[in-house]
């Protein structure tokens, strides 16, 4: 009896991991408006990514979660090539975050500083679901989320490490933790 619940548990997590692997997030529809864009940092493309957004004035204002704190806004536009007018007035770097979770904690006290209602959150594709996980967590219903993962070719071990975060943060939340 015991031997069947615990196959059952693996089979479960292994189509869990499986499903995860190929529902991996498509990009957001580029002429949906937000009032906000967060993105996370820690992956190719994520930065010029929001960029973009901000440039087609499909948001009025970036934050960056998670930059280091030695990181300026010269040297975004120096690394991004993104226009220094646009950077100066609309991109903020918040370095209080130093993981998901925290990022999402970040995002919610900028969202509340500036009485946003609608947030894009950017980041890998891999990364997206459990980072949306958090940030509704946090946020609640009281902020829109649209997702908008960068597209990427993820390894076995990445997908397979984030599957595990995301179970057990999944996890943690249930028992309260």
């Amino acid at each position: 009896m015991i031997a069947r619940f615990v196959s059952l548990l693996i089979l479960l997590y292994a189509l869990g991991f499986i499903f995860f692997g190929v529902t991996l997030g498509r990009p957001a529809d580029a002429s949906v408006r937000t009032d906000a864009v967060v993105v996370i940092t820690g992956g190719k493309g994520r930065i010029e990514h929001a960029m973009k957004v901000l440039e087609k004035g499909k948001a009025k204002r970036v934050l960056i979660a998670g930059a280091d704190p030695l990181v300026t806004k010269k040297d975004l536009i120096a690394r991004f090539g993104a226009k220094g007018s646009l950077v100066r007035c609309c991109v903020d770097l918040g370095s209080e975050s130093v993981d998901t979770r925290s990022n999402a904690e970040e995002a919610q006290r900028w969202l509340a500083r500036h009485n946003y209602k609608s947030v894009r959150l950017i980041t890998n594709d891999w990364h997206m679901r459990r980072a949306a996980y958090e940030f509704r967590h946090h946020l609640g219903p009281r902020y829109s989320l649209l997702t908008d993962p960068v597209p990427t070719r993820p390894r076995f071990l990445t997908l397979f490490g984030e599957y595990n975060k995301y179970v057990l943060r999944r996890a943690a939340v249930w028992l309260d933790m």
